[in-house]
């Protein structure tokens, strides 16, 4: 770049973007934008690439483990493309006699994305395939510590394009360093805004002007209740927290055990490898993982070895623990165990009953977490519904690993996605997982109808009839 501040370079940056993207629209076609789409998805999931970013990643990071990375670039990548493989991103999406009124598919123009360093190949990369599918340029802005595995990602991508001969324009990132005032200006000029990490990042991108998708906090808690099969339960847990080394902000945070079952669930958990800490001790372990009231971040996303031994409980585990229950009754800013914990430690609470197992769990949304996701592992229908309609959730992932389930995964019907919409509960514009549909915009071609307009008889008898004229 020639620019000799970041506001320059940015600038110049987009509108080499918004050029490719002109003509990638222009001379487009659904054939182009699904060749495109295959090229970056095939960029981090070609085997050799994908280990190289893998590997790359958690040196540069210093966050989750090669294997797990390996395994969640591969599986979102291919997830999402089994979610795209059939849909119509380009041309007349419908036509309809009866309302006359056709629906074209349009392309946002070009999108702005700011990836966290938990996720630093996945996430941009599932970004990347999404815009392509629709149309789209894209501009990313990785954190500091993503900088490395998204330059290899975007040299991979056009070492792709290269085969196809589409333009390496489509697809940039923020030069390195990057800085504040860059991802500020990459707000400001993109067309939309997606913003996936940092709830600084997401406030920044809503208030920046531009149309945005931000996702919440993460914190999830899970409920094992009296019916639930507590091997599976725990098994399912276990996964899914050790998963990357819990860096998902689908990863189980909070445990709450109704009491009937809670000493069983504990002796299932340890045949995990889930070590319960006792509530005597918690104090000591909190003020390890939040010094000064912060992640201790020689603990964030560390091997168990490194956790255990970092909280000061290799004289209270056993060997072989793969992760800690902390045992705990405290909820709010002054117990931050009760919040989000980007490692392998989950707080656990025993609850009276069911209904009280629901309380905390509202306690802890109502703390950090709301809109995300809650789990339930029971055998009781009925409980996962009542969840949905009472909580402030969108999400209630049933019997599942929750790290797997809630961003998608092949035995749901969930998008494969690595950014969670949380709804007005987290200050979000979207509930769902994001996903190629929020990449697209339509327009509508609108013709005349025979008319149909009712009479006001027709309208209003019903209730009429119920509350009188």
């Amino acid at each position: 770049m020639d620019g000799s501040d970041g506001v320059g370079r940015v600038d110049q940056l987009f509108a080499r973007a918004r050029r490719a993207q002109a003509r990638y629209e222009a001379e487009g076609s659904q054939a182009r934008y699904d060749r495109a789409a295959m090229a970056a998805a095939w960029a981090i999931m070609e085997p050799g690439r994908n280990r190289a970013l893998a590997e790359l990643a958690v040196r540069t990071t210093g966050l989750g483990n090669v294997e797990d990375k390996v395994t969640k670039n591969h599986r979102k990548t291919l997830g999402l493309l089994r979610d795209i493989r059939t849909a119509r991103t380009h041309g007349i999406l419908s036509d309809d006699p009866d309302t006359g009124i056709a629906t074209i598919a349009r392309p946002l123009g070009v999108i702005g994305a700011v990836v966290p360093s938990t996720n630093p190949a996945a996430t941009p990369a599932n970004n990347v395939v999404n815009a392509l599918k629709c149309g789209n340029a894209i501009v990313l802005s990785p954190s500091p510590k993503g900088v490395a595995c998204c330059e290899a990602l975007l040299d991979y991508i056009h070492a792709e394009f290269r085969k196809i001969g589409e333009d390496p324009d489509l697809v940039q990132m923020v030069p390195p360093p990057g800085s504040k005032a860059d991802t500020q200006r990459l707000l400001e000029l993109c067309d939309l805004a997606v913003v996936t990490g940092s709830q600084d990042n997401v406030r920044r991108a809503y208030s920046s002007g531009t149309p945005a998708m931000g996702v919440g906090a993460g914190n999830v808690t899970v409920i094992v209740d009296e019916t639930a099969d507590l091997p599976a339960a725990a098994a399912r847990i276990a996964a899914s927290k050790c998963f990357d080394n819990a860096t998902s902000c689908s990863s189980e945070n909070a445990l709450v055990v109704v009491d009937a079952v809670y000493d069983a669930f504990v002796d299932a958990l340890a045949g995990e490898g889930g070590a319960t800490v006792p509530a005597a001790r918690a104090a000591e372990v909190e003020a390890r993982l939040f010094p000064d009231g912060r992640l201790n971040r020689e603990i964030i996303a560390q091997d168990a070895d490194v956790l255990v031994a970092k909280l000061g409980l290799s004289d209270a585990v056993p060997e072989g623990t793969r992760f800690v229950a902390v045992e705990t009754g405290g909820i709010g800013p002054e117990h931050p165990l009760s919040g989000e914990k980007l490692s392998r430690v989950v707080a656990l609470y025993r609850a009276r009953d069911y209904d009280d197992a629901v309380r905390i769990a509202r306690a802890i949304l109502d703390h950090q977490g709301a809109g995300h996701s809650v789990g339930l592992h029971s055998a009781d229908a009925a409980r996962p519904v009542a969840l949905g309609q009472t909580l402030p959730t969108c999400r209630v992932i049933v019997n599942q690993p929750h790290a797997f389930a809630t961003g998608g995964s092949f035995d749901n019907g969930m998008p494969f996605s690595l950014s969670m919409g949380c709804g007005s509960w987290g200050g979000n514009s979207i509930d769902d997982n994001l996903h190629w549909r929020h990449f697209m915009q339509t327009t509508k071609i609108v013709r005349t109808i025979a008319a149909r307009e009712p009479s006001v008889e027709e309208i209003f008898e019903g209730y009429w009839a119920e509350a009188g004229r």
